[in-house]
């Protein structure tokens, strides 16, 4: 059985986390979206791994694939390989052919343009790591594939075209200012990974053919659909791995505020080539944080104010893996996961971050909106709408901190009722099922109460109002 791990909300809902607690009973781990924009945390016998580029799998032994959905910058990922090495820890590591590569001059021109942008009051709040202009290649048929950099002379006169039209942009962006330059003299830097001069199509060509020797001698480029495919039918169990969340989708999500890419459930089909049961057919886990976080600008209803937000940032620590921004903090949202339930088609829920709403002196949860003197049930579809939606709220039970590892060796029945009731109450607003609860950092702190890769009894589609069991209880 295969399992989609998807967030439902704004990123940032733990799932490399879930991702790693079923990690362990599949073959192979596939990101389908995103970049190293995505970071992700992981605890493994202890220690902790701080991913950007690298499916959360990996750690415990899965193949890790990248799929052609994904932009990827290849100075992050041999950082990442490199540094888990030095660990003790060797992933297989494939990326697809048709993966798009993000080049140094990618993430000047995020950094440029966001900076446009913020003068205009229109900011999006970019990680500033070159996502955005390589999808941006990618749909304007000028990017660079992985596949390219390990066929000889597939890129032959095309990078100084390239660099010279990013030239001429950075020139319009800026009103015809010089291509900016950072305090050591050079072009404006990179990535602290990769130093090459972003502007500079030699400099470009060199850093390319290295990387290609790279993939090229750890055998790392594949067709990943076949790949996919192949091991599917012989028997592997896949989990494919979105990276952000679903509102923040170029689709379905807070437009203009959201990434290039597609994180909900479409996206794991045309971001891998595979066939579409094989995707289709499998489990999908929404992932949903406790409370509502969000790092960058857009509509938010349920948002704390400013002293109230930084209260519960200091208790949870809600700071941006990647750009170590402190987090927009808010009320859980069930309009927000009513649509990503119906984009995704959940089929299953892992709800995280229970233990930290412990701290919390009240709880309360966004049931339903009230847009122009009307209630409604789930998100509105434009911007302007949303920012007029006032959140109705109902007001939950809370807890005390508990002795959380006690908490999942003795199962669901020991979460205490008030957050079993808070778990419940959102399960069937959702109308779908628990299949883990995490109650702190790592898989050792996560309650199971099925595993999608081993059960599918409980998770059917279309059974009405899903069973919320045990682990132990569903394997009778």
């Amino acid at each position: 059985m295969n399992a989609t791990v998807i967030g439902s909300q704004l990123g940032d809902e733990g799932k490399g986390g879930i991702v790693d607690v079923f990690a362990g009973d599949a073959d192979i781990v596939v990101r389908y979206q995103g970049g190293a924009n995505a970071g992700h945390t992981v605890e493994h016998d202890g220690e902790t791994y701080e991913l950007r580029l690298l499916p959360s799998g990996v750690v415990q032994g899965a193949v890790g694939v990248l799929g052609n959905g994904c932009v990827v910058d290849l100075s992050v990922l041999f950082a990442e390989l490199d540094a888990l090495r030095e660990r003790g820890i060797s992933p297989d590591v494939r990326i697809d052919a048709r993966a798009h590569v993000v080049l140094p001059y990618h993430r000047a021109l995020d950094s440029i343009e966001e900076t446009a942008r913020g003068e205009t009051g229109d900011a999006v709040g970019t990680t500033g790591n070159g996502i955005g202009p390589a999808y941006e290649d990618k749909a304007g048929r000028r990017g660079v594939r992985a596949g390219e950099l390990v066929a000889a002379g597939s890129l032959d006169g095309q990078l100084d075209a390239l660099v010279s039209r990013k030239r001429r942009l950075v020139e319009a962006i800026t009103d015809g200012d010089a291509v900016p330059v950072a305090v050591d003299g050079s072009d404006v830097t990179s990535s602290a990974a990769d130093s090459t001069a972003p502007f500079d199509a030699d400099a470009i060509a060199e850093t390319l053919r290295e990387w290609g020797e790279r993939l090229d001698a750890e055998n790392m480029v594949v067709d990943a659909g076949a790949f996919l495919t192949a091991s599917h039918h012989d028997g592997k169990s896949i989990v494919f791995e979105g990276a952000q969340g679903t509102h923040i989708d170029v689709d379905h999500g807070t437009y203009p505020f959201v990434t290039s890419s597609n994180p909900t459930l479409g996206g794991a089909i045309t971001g891998t080539g595979v066939d579409p049961s094989i995707v289709a057919g499998g489990h999908v886990i929404g992932v949903v944080k406790s409370y509502l976080s969000r790092v960058g600008n857009g509509p938010m209803p349920t948002e704390l104010a400013e002293r109230r937000a930084d209260e519960v940032r200091d208790l949870v620590g809600a700071f941006g893996t990647v750009t170590g921004r402190p987090r927009r903090i808010g009320w859980l949202d069930l309009p927000m996961l009513r649509h990503a339930t119906r984009v995704n088609g959940f089929t299953g829920l892992a709800i995280t971050h229970v233990d930290t709403l412990a701290e919390f002196d009240e709880l309360r949860l966004c049931t339903a909106y009230e847009l122009d003197g009307e209630r409604v049930e789930t998100i509105p579809a434009t911007r302007s709408a949303w920012e007029r939606c006032e959140p109705i709220y109902e007001s939950m039970a809370t807890w005390s901190p508990q002795d959380w590892g006690a908490v999942v060796q003795a199962g669901y029945d020991a979460i205490p009722d008030a957050a079993r009731t808070y778990l419940e109450t959102i399960a069937e607003a959702l109308d779908a099922p628990l299949v883990a609860v995490g109650v702190g950092p790592g898989r050792e702190a996560t309650v199971v109460l099925t595993n999608p890769l081993e059960d599918a009894r409980s998770l059917d589609r279309g059974s009405g109002t899903r069973p919320i069991v045990p682990r132990d209880e569903s394997a009778t």
